[in-house]
């Protein structure tokens, strides 16, 4: 009877699910806010994580993101240096170095990754739709090839918001970004699950990353 009940509900939610409106404006398309990684760039972070309301751990995650490959690697480690997650995602495929419980279970790593390129990686996508949303926030929106919907917006304040929407229109993850030149500086990401989760980050170090001259040799 549970069961069926949570079905129910789930269906119900769905189909009461529907993306933002966007209404159409004449500056937002030359106003679309892009946030992200702009060249290969490492990024140190404090990481609080918690789960239903409810803080379980601090960390600290090194991420080196570079737009023009679209390859990711990231590591998070316990604040004395303990390594209990590391890996790499390129076009071609995701591999797992290092994978310790609960992060060992392949949809934990898989959406660990999903959330990294979701915040520092440009999507591939053209925009479909731009212009200003219910709180006057500027709205861009793509949808994305693997299915659902992406908007960017800015706030008057500065400050930058990505969302991603299931293709019914249910949120999914949204991510808040700091106001000003850098919106890496402190950043808070929700995701929408049946059990919820959010990650506050803080910044700790940045710094660029040249590219590895090859000798030919």
């Amino acid at each position: 009877m549970s069961v069926r009940f949570f079905l129910i509900l789930s269906l119900l939610l769905a189909s009461c699910s529907s993306l933002p409106e966007i209404r159409p404006s004449a500056d937002a398309g030359s106003a679309c806010p892009s946030p992200f990684v702009v060249q290969k760039t490492r990024f140190i972070h404090t990481i609080e994580a918690a789960v239903a309301g409810e803080t379980r751990s601090v960390m600290i995650g090194v991420t080196v993101a570079d737009p023009a490959s679209r390859t990711l690697s990231c590591a998070l480690m316990s604040p004395e240096g303990m390594v209990f997650f590391e890996a790499s995602r390129t076009p071609s495929g995701t591999n797992i170095n290092r994978a310790l419980p609960p992060f060992d279970a392949a949809e934990v790593a898989r959406g660990m990754l999903d959330d990294i390129e979701l915040i520092f990686l440009k999507p591939p996508e053209e925009i479909d739709r731009a212009g200003v949303g219910d709180t006057g926030r500027t709205v861009c929106r793509r949808r994305l090839r693997d299915g659902g919907w992406l908007d960017v917006g800015k706030d008057r304040d500065g400050g930058v918001h990505i969302q991603r929407y299931t293709e019914g229109g249910r949120l999914r993850r949204s991510v808040a970004l700091a106001a000003g030149a850098n919106p890496y500086a402190a950043l808070e990401l929700q995701a929408s699950e049946w059990t919820g989760y959010s990650l506050s980050m803080k910044l700790i170090e940045l710094e660029t990353v040249p590219d590895e001259i090859r000798s030919g040799k």
